[in-house]
C-alpha cells in the first residue's frame, strides 16, 4: 500500500486515479492472503480471516482529496484518519455468523388459513353403495348413493361440513307382488308391468374429527370419525307402462311406451348418522385425499295407517295409503368413496 506523506499539487484526474489504484491494490492483497500491513496500522492489529476483505473507505469529496490552488505545498497528507478500513466478512454473510440455517415448513396466514396452516374450508364428493338394514331390508333392495358437501374447518383435526346425500333403493319382489294384489288383484306384477323404486335425500350437519395423520405433513393412510343430524325426505314411486303419443309436424304422430308414475308416497322426518372413514394421501405436498367411509343411518319416520295385503279386508282405514311401509322407521348403511380437498 502506498503511504503518501506530502505531494505537490496535481491535477484532479491524476489524484483520483492514484486513489482508485491504491484501493485496488489493498483489495487484491487481502483476497490473495497477503500479509502486508499498512504502515499507519498499529503493530498489534491481528490479521483478518481469509474470507474478510478490507476495503478502504475513501472520502472522494473535493475538500479531502484536493487542495485549492492557493494551498500549494501545504496540502494535507493522506493519513490513517482519512482512510478507515471496512471489514466485509463473506463467511458470516453466507452462513449467518457460523450458525447453520434451519429450514421448516412454510406457514401462510391469510383470510382462508387457520393458525396451524390448515385451510378454513373443506369440500368433498363421492358415490357408492347403500345397503338397507333391519326391517327396511324386507322392503328395499341395495342400490347406489351419492354425496357432496363442504364447510368450515377449524384446524387439521376438526371440521363441521354441511352435506347432501341422495340414496336410491329398489323394491323387493314381495313388495311388488303385494302392491300388485292391492292395485290390480293379481299377485304377479309381470302381468301388469308394475315396478317402482324408493329414494331418500337429506341435508345434514356432520362434525368430523380426524384422529390419525391429520396434517399436511402426513401422507399415506389416515382415519376419521363422523356423526351427523339433519332433515330426511323419503319417497316411494310405483310405476306401470303407459302409452304416450308424440306428434311431429313433418313426420306425423308416433306412439311409445314409458313407465309412468302410478302411485306416489313421501315421508319427512329427522335423521341421524354415525360412522368411520379412512383417507389416503399420495403426497404431503398435495391437498387432496381419497376417502372411503361407512355410516349407520336411521330416519325417525312416524308410522301411518294404510292398506296392506294382511289387513286389506279387516282394516277400518278409509284413506288412500296403499303403502304405509314408506313411513316405517328406516335404517341403512351407505358406503361412499370419493375425494376430499
Amino acid at each position: 500500500m502506498f503511504k503518501l506523506k506530502h505531494f505537490k499539487p496535481l491535477n484532479r484526474n491524476t489524484v483520483a486515479l492514484l486513489a482508485i489504484f491504491g484501493a485496488g491494490v489493498v483489495t487484491m492483497g487481502a483476497q490473495t492472503g497477503s500479509q502486508s500491513v499498512p504502515a499507519a496500522q498499529p503493530a498489534s492489529t491481528q490479521a483478518q480471516p481469509a474470507a474478510a476483505v478490507t476495503v478502504p473507505a475513501i472520502d472522494t469529496s473535493s475538500d479531502s482529496l484536493f487542495s485549492s490552488s492557493a494551498a500549494g505545498d501545504d496540502a494535507s497528507p493522506v493519513t490513517e484518519a482519512s482512510v478507515h478500513p471496512t471489514v466485509v466478512n463473506f463467511a458470516e454473510m453466507q452462513y449467518g455468523g457460523g450458525q447453520r440455517r434451519r429450514y421448516g415448513r412454510t406457514r401462510y396466514r391469510g383470510s382462508n388459513t387457520n393458525s396451524d396452516g390448515s385451510s378454513k374450508w373443506i369440500f368433498f364428493g363421492g358415490a357408492g353403495l347403500v345397503q338397507p338394514l333391519g326391517n327396511t331390508w324386507h322392503y328395499l333392495t341395495p342400490s347406489y348413493g351419492i354425496q357432496v358437501g363442504g364447510g368450515r374447518q377449524f384446524n387439521y383435526h376438526f371440521a363441521v361440513p354441511i352435506q347432501f346425500d341422495y340414496d336410491h333403493f329398489g323394491f323387493t319382489g314381495q313388495v311388488l307382488a303385494n302392491q300388485s294384489v292391492l292395485y290390480f288383484g293379481d299377485p304377479n306384477p309381470a302381468d301388469n308391468g308394475l315396478d317402482g323404486s324408493s329414494h331418500i335425500w337429506s341435508f345434514s350437519i356432520d362434525p368430523t374429527y380426524t384422529f390419525l395423520n391429520a396434517g399436511d405433513k402426513h401422507d399415506g393412510m389416515g382415519a376419521y370419525i363422523v356423526g351427523g343430524a339433519g332433515f330426511y325426505h323419503k319417497v316411494a314411486n310405483f310405476t306401470v307402462p303407459q302409452e304416450e303419443e308424440y306428434c311431429d309436424p313433418y313426420y306425423g304422430c308416433e306412439d311409445y311406451e314409458i313407465n309412468g308414475t302410478f302411485d306416489h308416497y313421501f315421508s319427512n322426518a329427522p335423521g341421524f348418522s354415525g360412522g368411520i372413514g379412512v383417507t389416503y394421501k399420495f403426497s404431503r405436498f398435495s391437498n387432496e385425499r381419497f376417502y372411503a367411509e361407512a355410516r349407520y343411518v336411521v330416519m325417525l319416520n312416524s308410522q301411518r295407517q294404510g292398506y296392506t295385503v294382511a289387513n286389506e279386508y279387516t282394516t277400518t282405514y278409509n284413506g288412500y295409503d296403499f303403502y304405509p311401509a314408506n313411513s316405517n322407521r328406516t335404517t341403512y348403511v351407505p358406503i361412499k368413496v370419493g375425494i376430499r380437498f
